[in-house]
């Protein structure tokens, strides 16, 4: 799956005074109406734990080309260290979510369905922004960050 490319996210959990994230490339769209999308979590993870409880909410946190730091520091560092960088608020969940990314979109959970040793929530977007509109996203591919860069249109 490494030659497969994605984006790089931030996901936010939150369950009441509990918040916790992760970078996460495990995301797509699932539907436009009613707006949903989808998130992977392995259940080793503290997010798993978080996302299971009643009232559990998340923020998906899509990076820009310039967000490496801040990726490295959601998958590496201690859990409560995490979030002592960026400039993060919340929307209408209560989950984190990050005002300098390219866009987030903040989503209480729709559905929860295990699969193997993860499971995948579904999100239903309850507010979205587009921060950096002119900015290219942060990708991932062959166990390394890339930058896109634009092409001429080939025909």
């Amino acid at each position: 799956m490494r030659h497969f490319p994605s984006g790089v996210t931030i996901v936010s959990a939150r369950s009441g005074d509990t918040r916790h994230g992760l970078t996460v490339s495990a995301f797509a769209s699932v539907s436009p109406d009613p707006p949903l999308v989808s998130i992977i979590i392995d259940h080793r993870h503290r997010a798993y734990q978080i996302l299971q409880e009643a009232g559990a909410s998340f923020a998906v946190n899509i990076l820009a080309h310039d967000q490496i730091e801040l990726a490295n520091r959601f998958a590496w560092v201690k859990d409560e260290d995490r979030f002592a960088v960026g400039d993060w608020k919340t929307a209408v969940t209560g989950a984190p979510v990050l005002s300098t990314a390219l866009a987030w979109l903040d989503c209480s959970i729709h559905s929860r369905s295990k699969a193997g040793n993860h499971t995948i929530y579904v999100g239903e977007v309850q507010a979205s922004k587009v921060e950096r509109p002119d900015e290219m996203p942060l990708g991932y591919w062959n166990r390394g960050y890339r930058k896109l860069r634009e092409t001429p249109d080939i025909e």
